[in-house]
């Protein structure tokens, strides 16, 4: 570590009160503020190399926070409300046996998903979940294409067998190719 970077993070610290009262006006919660502040800091320090020197250090870490924070309200706005589903007891169930089925059922694929590899969990997620496209998807993972389908295939595949779900029905030999 060199001299400059022990004084860049020494400055950083020195600055941390006012960048969580900045961050705490911001999103007015004082955990979420904490999250943002540790990802400023985060990303100040990898890229501490592209501060310059004579430039107002405050500004340019007060605008790492709020974009920060720009990037996060889009995600919660894309992405709607997130809530533990145990936590919402008045969801409308039916009652009785189905309910408590409806919750074994989920928490039985909640689990399976949970036991899937990883790299069947990651394009499981990515395309059914945070619905990306088979390219976008295998962009993010750095993949071929067709590996993104052949895993996704093999996830889908053993979250239906861990969960009990019977297979559909194989297509029929005329509907293999399309019309004829």
């Amino acid at each position: 570590m060199t001299d400059q970077d022990i004084a860049f993070g020494e400055r950083l610290v020195a600055f941390l009160p006012n960048l969580r009262r900045f961050a705490i006006s911001l999103c007015r919660s004082r955990d979420i503020a904490d999250d943002l502040v540790q990802a400023a800091c985060e990303k100040a320090l990898a890229g501490s190399e592209r501060f310059e020197e004579g430039t107002r250090f405050d500004a340019w870490m007060f605008r790492i926070l709020r974009n920060l924070w720009i990037d996060q309200l889009r995600r919660q706005k894309t992405a709607g409300p997130t809530e533990e589903i145990e936590a919402q007891p008045e969801l409308a169930v039916p009652s009785g046996e189905a309910g408590s089925e409806a919750r074994m059922t989920l928490k039985s694929v909640a689990a399976a998903i949970d036991d899937l590899v990883l790299e069947q969990r990651e394009v499981l997620l990515l395309t059914c979940v945070e619905d990306l496209s088979y390219k976008e998807a295998a962009e993010v993972l750095g993949i071929p294409i067709g590996t993104v389908m052949s895993r996704l295939a093999r996830a889908r595949k053993n979250l239906a067998e861990a969960a009990g779900i019977e297979p559909a029905a194989a297509r029929s030999p005329d509907m293999r190719g399309g019309a004829r």
